[in-house]
C-alpha cells in the first residue's frame, strides 16, 4: 500500500529526491550504526553520491541534507531557518555529532564524494555510506537509493516485506482496477482510499493529518507571498510572488482566478527553491501544483469546505500511487513528466472529484493532464530547482484545472485511459536521454547562459 501520507510529506526544499531522500537515508544509516552497537566505535563516516545526486546535488542541497541526516535531523522537523547555522558549525568545527550524540571528525572535502559519471545498479539516485573505526577498519557499508518524492530504498532490503501493515480493504494496482472498485462498491475514489487508510489509522486521525498537511500548504503560500528578494544559488532569480500578489489585490474582483492560481504555485516553488518548508506533492520540484489547485478550489468553487479538501487529497493520492507504482515520480529516472506531469494529473483528478465528477470523469481528468505533459524533460539551469521549474508548476496548475473542467463536460467515456498514459510515460522516460533527466547536461541547462 502506498499511503496518502507517503505521497504528501512535510519537508524542506529544494528537492524531494536530492534533499529529503538523502537526509532520510543518512539518518537511517546512522540509526543502523546505533542499532548494531557500532555508533560508539565509529570515528569516521563517508558518503558517496552517484549519478544525478552527484551531477546536480550541490544545487539541490544534497551535501547539506547528508550532514543534517547524519546529525539526526528529520525533514519534517528540522527548522529551515536554523539549517545554515547547523551546517556552518559542522564545517567550522570539523566535527559532526552522529544522531546528535557521537562526535566524530568530519571533513566535507574528504568525506563527501560525488561520482557524476558513475551510478549504482538499482537507481540513478544512489548513495553509499561507510563507517570506520579509529584504525580505519570498515564497520558498516550500506547503499541507499532516493527514488523520488522522498522515498528511500536500501539495497538488499525488500521494502514490501519490511513492514507488516494490515491489508488494504480495496486494493488496486491500476486505474482500471480502481474504477472497478468504485463500480462494485458505489463509492467515490476518495472513499476507496479512505477505507484503505483506515486499515492503519482511524478515520478521524486521517482527516486530522490531511488537514494538517493542508495547513502547511497554506502557510507555505503565505510565506511565499511575503518573502521578497533573490533566490539563492547564483542565478539571481528574483521572487515574483509578492509583487504579483499586490497586483492581484489591487485588481480585486477583476483579477482572473487563474492568475491567482499562478500566484499560489509561484509562491510555493519560490519557497521550495529557497529551502523553505513545503509539502512534497508528490515531489518538491512539483510541490506547487496540488496546493495551487487546492487553493483554487477553496477560493473559487462554491460550497468548498474542509471535507472537500480531505476528499481532494485522498483522490489525488490514489492517482499519485498509480504513477509511483507503475512508472516513476523521479525526475532523475523519467524526466520532469514524472514530477510535474504526475502532480498535474493528481491535482486534476482531485479537483474533478470535489467538483462533482464521477470516478470515470476523475480518471479522465488525470489522464488528460498527464497526456499533455508526456515527454517533459528535467533540465534545470545550474542544477537548481528554479528555471524552468518554478514557472513550470504555475503552467501545470492551470493545465490541471483545464483538464478537470474538460473532463467534467463529458460523461467519463474516453479513448485513452490513465493506465495507457502511465505506461507511455514510463516508456518515454526509459527512452529519454540521460542529459534530460535531472543531470543539467542538456536542454535549457546548457543553452541558457548563467549570469
Amino acid at each position: 500500500m502506498i499511503s496518502v501520507f507517503d505521497l504528501f510529506k512535510i519537508g524542506i526544499g529544494p528537492s524531494a529526491s536530492h534533499t529529503v531522500g538523502p537526509m532520510n537515508a543518512a539518518r537511517r544509516f546512522a540509526e543502523v550504526l546505533d542499532g548494531e552497537g557500532l555508533l560508539e566505535k565509529t570515528e569516521r563516516v563517508g558518503a558517496e553520491m552517484f549519478g544525478s545526486l552527484a551531477a546536480t546535488g550541490a544545487g539541490h542541497g544534497t551535501p547539506t541534507a547528508v550532514l543534517l541526516g547524519l546529525s539526526g535531523e528529520r525533514p519534517e522537523h528540522v527548522d529551515p531557518d536554523a539549517v545554515p547555522g547547523l551546517v556552518r558549525a559542522i564545517h567550522e568545527r570539523g566535527r559532526l555529532a552522529l544522531l546528535g550524540r557521537r562526535e566524530i571528525a568530519f571533513d566535507a572535502e574528504r568525506d563527501l564524494v560525488a561520482h557524476a559519471r558513475r551510478r549504482l545498479p538499482r537507481h540513478v539516485n544512489g548513495m553509499r555510506f561507510r563507517a570506520c573505526d579509529a584504525n580505519g577498519h570498515e564497520l558498516a557499508c550500506r547503499d541507499f537509493y532516493s527514488v523520488g518524492g522522498g522515498f528511500v530504498l536500501e539495497d538488499g532490503v525488500n521494502e514490501e516485506t519490511a513492514t507488516q501493515a494490515p491489508p488494504e480493504r480495496y486494493p488496486f494496482a491500476s486505474g482500471a482496477e480502481l474504477l472497478e472498485r468504485t463500480r462494485a462498491t458505489g463509492l467515490p475514489i476518495s472513499a476507496i482510499v479512505l477505507a484503505n487508510e483506515t486499515a492503519v489509522c482511524p478515520p478521524d486521525a486521517v482527516r486530522e493529518r490531511l488537514l494538517s498537511i493542508w495547513a502547511v500548504m497554506q502557510q507555505c503560500v503565505r510565506r511565499g507571498c511575503e518573502h521578497e528578494g533573490v533566490l539563492p544559488g547564483g542565478l539571481a532569480v528574483r521572487r515574483r510572488a509578492p509583487a504579483l500578489r499586490r497586483s492581484l489585490e489591487v485588481a480585486g474582483d477583476a483579477a482572473d482566478p487563474l492568475e491567482w492560481v499562478t500566484l499560489f504555485a509561484l509562491a510555493v516553488n519560490e519557497e521550495n527553491a529557497a529551502g523553505g518548508r513545503v509539502v512534497t506533492a508528490p515531489t518538491n520540484g512539483a510541490a506547487g501544483i496540488v496546493p495551487a489547485v487546492l487553493h483554487f478550489y477553496v477560493r473559487f468553487v462554491a460550497g468548498a469546505d474542509d471535507d472537500g479538501v480531505v476528499r481532494f487529497l485522498l483522490t489525488a493520492a490514489a492517482i499519485g500511487a498509480l504513477f509511483k507504482r507503475n512508472a516513476s515520480i523521479s525526475g532523475a529516472e523519467v524526466g520532469c513528466q514524472g514530477e510535474v506531469g504526475s502532480a498535474s494529473a493528481m491535482a486534476a483528478g482531485g479537483l474533478a472529484e470535489v467538483m462533482g465528477g464521477s470516478p470515470e470523469q476523475v480518471e479522465n481528468a488525470a489522464e488528460i493532464a498527464m497526456e499533455h505533459n508526456l515527454g517533459l524533460t528535467c533540465d534545470p539551469v545550474g542544477g537548481l530547482v528554479q528555471i524552468p521549474c518554478i514557472e513550470r508548476n504555475a503552467i501545470a496548475s492551470v493545465k490541471a484545472i483545464a483538464a478537470a473542467r474538460l473532463a467534467l463536460r463529458g460523461d467519463g467515456a474516453h479513448r485513452v485511459s490513465l493506465d495507457d498514459v502511465i505506461k507511455t510515460m514510463r516508456e518515454t522516460g526509459a527512452d529519454m536521454d540521460d542529459a534530460y533527466k535531472e543531470t543539467a547536461r542538456g536542454g535549457l541547462a546548457v543553452n541558457v547562459v548563467e549570469c
